[in-house]
C-alpha cells in the first residue's frame, strides 16, 4: 500500500500516533477537553480499519505540576523521575477516560531505551503489543522515565515511536507538533515555506530543522523528528508531521493535506530494520575510500584491511558505527571482535592478523549479514 499523501494514512494498516508534552498539558493542567477531540480522530481511524498504537508524553509535565516542582529541578534527573513517577498514573487515567468515552480500550506499555536495544526484548516488546492489538485494545506507549538514566534514555519520544513502529510492524508514525511540519528555514520567518514533502533525510533536509522547541515543555525539537524520519524510512515506514493545536487535528490535516509526510526509502528485513533502528552505538570504525566502495556498492563484508581508525571501548557483538575518512557514519553493525583486537588488526590482509590475534581470525570484522547501511 502506497503512502504518497497524508490523506493516504487513513488505508494505513497499522499507525502509530505520537503526542508532545505541549499539546497535552497547559500551565500544569491537562487538556481534557482538546485530547477528547483527538480520540475522536483516532476512533475515526479504526472505524477506517487502522489499527492505532499511541505514544504519549506528558507524565514529567503532569507530575510536575502536582508535586509543585518548577522547570529548574525538572532538569535535574532525580526531579524528572519523580515527577514521571507521579504523572505517570494522571497520564494513564487521562487516556483511559479519553478512549473509554469513545468506546475503546486502553492499554499502559512503558519502554526504557533497552527494551528496544536489546534484540530479545525487543521480540517481547513486539509480541505484547501485536497481543494487544489484537484483542482490539490501544497500547499507550511512553518512555519510562522513572527507571531511565541519562545513558540509557530515548530523550525524546519521537524516536521512541519510529521504534514502535517498527516493532509493532506499522506502515505510519504521525507526529504531532505545535507547528505545520517542517519547513525550509526557522519557520518564524516570513519566508519560510513549509515542505510538503520529502523523499529521504538528506544533509540538506537536516540543515532545514531548528532544534528549538516553542513549548519548553518536550525534550523533542524538528532535529529529534527528522532523527525519527531516517529510523522509520529505512524500515519501509512512512512518518508525517502535523501540526497537533486545535481540535481534532488528525482529521484537520487530512483534510487540508497540510503537514510534511516522509516516504520511505526501502524496506530492510525485520533484523536490519531493528539495527538500523538502534541509537546506543559502543564505538566507531573508521575506513578507508576503497573499503567504503566496497561496503556501499557491493554490500561487502567489513574486512580488517581496509580499517584505518577504531574509536571507543566496545566488546565483540556490539553496536558500532563505520564512518568514512570523513567521519560521517554510512552503516552500522554488530561487531566480531571487541575494540581491542581490531587495532591489533587493522589495515592487515587475513594473512597477517593470526600472529597479532594469537587465534584464527575470523571471516570478517562486520559480516554484512549483521551490518545496515545509513
Amino acid at each position: 500500500m502506497a503512502i504518497d499523501r497524508l490523506s493516504d494514512l487513513r488505508r494505513a494498516r497499522r499507525i502509530v500516533v505520537k503526542i508532545g508534552s505541549a499539546l497535552i498539558v497547559g500551565e500544569g493542567h491537562p487538556k481534557t477537553d482538546w485530547l477528547h477531540t483527538l480520540a475522536s480522530d483516532l476512533k475515526s481511524l479504526r472505524d477506517g480499519g487502522t489499527e492505532v498504537v499511541v505514544v504519549s508524553s506528558g507524565a514529567i509535565a503532569l507530575g510536575a505540576g502536582a508535586v509543585g516542582l518548577t522547570d529548574r529541578a525538572r532538569a535535574s534527573l532525580s526531579h524528572a523521575q519523580a515527577a514521571a513517577a507521579a504523572g505517570q498514573i494522571a497520564l494513564a487515567r487521562l487516556w483511559h477516560d479519553a478512549l473509554a468515552a469513545q468506546g475503546l480500550g486502553a492499554a499502559q506499555v512503558l519502554l526504557t531505551m533497552d527494551d528496544l536495544e536489546d534484540r530479545r526484548r525487543y521480540l517481547n516488546a513486539s509480541a505484547t503489543l501485536g497481543k494487544l492489538l489484537e484483542q482490539g485494545l490501544v497500547p499507550v506507549v511512553n518512555e519510562n522515565d522513572t527507571v531511565a538514566t541519562e545513558e540509557i534514555r530515548f530523550g525524546d519520544n519521537d524516536r521512541l515511536a519510529a521504534r514502535v513502529a517498527q516493532a509493532s510492524g506499522a506502515d505510519a508514525v504521525l507526529l504531532l507538533s505545535d507547528v505545520d511540519g517542517l519547513y525550509d528555514r526557522e519557520p518564524s520567518k516570513a519566508d519560510a515555506e513549509l515542505v510538503s514533502t520529502v523523499d529521504g533525510v538528506t544533509p540538506d533536509i537536516l540543515a532545514m530543522a531548528s532544534s528549538a522547541s516553542s513549548s519548553g515543555l518536550g525534550s523533542g525539537g524538528m532535529v529529534s523528528k527528522l532523527q525519527a524520519a531516517q529510523i522509520a524510512e529505512r524500515a519501509g515506514i512512512a512518518l508525517a508531521i502535523i501540526n497537533g493545536r486545535g481540535p481534532s487535528p488528525i482529521a484537520r490535516a487530512m483534510a487540508e493535506e497540510r503537514g510534511t509526510l516522509f516516504l520511505p526509502r526501502r524496506a530492510d528485513g525485520a533484523r536490519k530494520a531493528w539495527l538500523g533502528g538502534r541509537l546506543a552505538a559502543a564505538g566507531a570504525i573508521s575506513v578507508d575510500a576503497g573499503c567504503g566502495r566496497a561496503l556501499l556498492d557491493d554490500g561487502a563484508s567489513l574486512l580488517a584491511a581496509g580499517i584505518t581508525r577504531v574509536d571507543g571501548e566496545f566488546s565483540r557483538g556490539d553496536l558500532v558505527e563505520v564512518r568514512s575518512e570523513d567521519g560521517t557514519a554510512f552503516a552500522r553493525g554488530l561487531s566480531e571482535y571487541d575494540a581491542a583486537d581490531i587495532r591489533k588488526i587493522a589495515g592487515l590482509r587475513e594473512s597477517e592478523q593470526a600472529e597479532q590475534l594469537g587465534y584464527a581470525p575470523r571471516s570478517a570484522v562486520i559480516h554484512r549479514d549483521h551490518m545496515v547501511l545509513l
